[in-house]
């Protein structure tokens, strides 16, 4: 119920905060980084960063994908962010947000949420990203990898993400977005036939320094640049942590060379070995003179410095109020947000306890009109089941009174109908017993005339068997 309830109130937020800027991690089973594939040369991501710890982040905005990002859950920074040159539009309000599903897989939240506004709702909060309190009073800034003054408006909003910040203090942050956007405006775009056709990939080298224990400080910041374009080329860019105004150009293999062991930035080297060497030149070139430039630059500001001691040694001075009055305010905003959370959490519980009520109203009404229609159903279906049984019951009482008269009047019937049948049954032996006492009258004569012919018949053979046996046979034959 509680999930349930706290997606009812994101729902709400995103409905009543059209412009809520999203993201989601990547899983496994998804090639590269899903629909922000679109943002690396064929739409192959680099290859090499094989670590555990290594999540893809697919980030958007408006549900629309806007850049990818290599997160590493180990360092607490981003490894690099792949994007594309749009319209610059007017420096957005920082509003950072946080990744809930890099420290809670399980959680309901798949978009990226105002770190404010979570709540409680997400498990182990910070155990594998940075969180703005990692920031505060560290001395350093949340420095963007992909730069927000290179974005149009809907780019420069999901930008302010801590999944696209690495720590860099003040000076370097300054210096690394100017360069940026100097070398990507004044140097790549005019020298890339086609605009969509610029691939850039911004990342940074985690050191062993680490803000408050826990989030990696950059050992250096870098550039990757790929014009897959039919006179494409390609370039590197490094700017070291300890040196401000430091901007080295390389190729992509020595950049790679720097990085993890097997990394490749781009697919096929973007097309190195098709590469247009003038355009590479020209590029170059370019990078050069906005190298010169800034250092001609600094040396004037070097100048400027020095004739501003006394501004520095004042500011050196009012630092430790300033500070104190920062400390101030923010102890003020956090009791602000601190009763705002409050009044939220008791407002939640309050409709809370109202919803589970109503919903245990109806889960009540709801049970005793579907009792009382069962009820109300069941009726008919008795009444009609005891007319039924009634009228079977009657049938079967006919049936055995007919059945009982049957039996009582075949008595006297069979007895008529065998008193009427005895004269013609009488009659009708006559004539058999007749011809049987015939036969029998006739038979007993054969008999005595056959046993008289015997007795005859065997006196007959006695008297000549005698004659035989006493009288000479001389007198017989005479």
């Amino acid at each position: 119920e509680w999930t349930m309830k706290t997606s009812i109130v994101f729902l709400l937020c995103i409905s009543v905060f059209p412009g809520f800027s999203q993201g989601r991690v990547v899983r496994e089973d998804e090639t590269g980084f899903a629909e922000c594939n679109v943002f690396f040369p064929g739409q192959v991501p680099p290859e090499g960063f094989t670590e555990p710890f290594h999540v893809k982040i697919c980030q958007q905005y408006n549900k629309e994908p806007r850049f990818a990002t290599l997160y590493s859950t180990k360092d607490k920074i981003p490894l690099y962010s792949a994007f594309k040159f749009t319209n610059p539009a007017q420096s957005e309000e920082e509003n950072w947000l946080v990744e809930p599903q890099i420290d809670d897989p399980e959680n309901d939240l798949h978009e990226m949420v105002h770190e404010a506004d979570i709540g409680g709702t997400v498990a182990n909060l910070g155990a594998n990203q940075a969180l703005t309190s990692d920031y505060v009073g560290s001395g350093y800034e949340r420095g963007l990898l992909n730069p927000s003054l290179l974005n149009e408006e809907d780019f420069q909003v999901a930008t302010y993400t801590l999944t696209n910040a690495v720590p860099l203090s003040p000076a370097l942050s300054k210096s690394w977005h100017r360069d940026i956007g100097k070398v990507v405006e004044q140097a790549l775009i005019p020298h890339c036939s086609k605009m969509d056709h610029l691939y850039l990939l911004a990342g940074a080298i985690p050191s062993s320094v680490r803000v408050k224990g826990k989030v990696s400080v950059p050992e250096s910041l870098w550039l990757a640049a790929c014009c897959d374009a039919p006179q494409g080329w390609s370039l590197g860019l490094v700017k070291k942590i300890n040196d401000e105004n430091s901007l080295a150009d390389l190729t992509v293999r020595e950049l790679e060379k720097q990085l993890l062991p097997g990394v490749h930035l781009f697919k096929g080297n973007c097309g190195e070995d098709k590469q247009s060497q003038e355009k590479r030149e020209a590029v170059l070139q370019a990078v050069s003179q906005i190298r010169s430039g800034e250092q001609g630059q600094t040396s004037d500001n070097q100048e400027t410095k020095d004739s501003s001691w006394v501004r520095r040694v004042a500011g050196i001075i009012a630092t430790p109020f300033i500070k104190l009055l920062e400390l101030l305010i923010y102890i003020f905003v956090e009791l602000v947000k601190f009763v705002f959370y409050f009044l939220w959490l008791v407002v939640k519980r309050v409709v809370g306890t109202i919803l589970d009520g109503v919903c245990s109203l109806w889960n009540g009404m709801v049970s005793y009109l579907k009792a009382v229609s069962m009820v109300l159903i069941s009726i008919p279906y008795d009444v009609g089941r005891v007319i039924i049984n009634i009228f079977l019951g009657f049938l079967q009482i006919v049936r055995d009174v007919v059945s009982l008269t049957y039996r009582i009047l075949t008595i006297p019937v069979g007895f008529i109908l065998h008193l009427a049948a005895f004269p013609y049954h009488s009659i009708c032996a006559i004539p058999s017993v007749l011809k049987d006492m015939a036969t029998g009258i006739g038979g007993t004569f054969s008999l005595v005339i056959d046993a008289t012919a015997a007795v005859l018949h065997g006196f007959y053979y006695l008297a000549g068997h005698i004659v035989k046996r006493f009288v000479p046979k001389g007198s017989s034959d005479d």
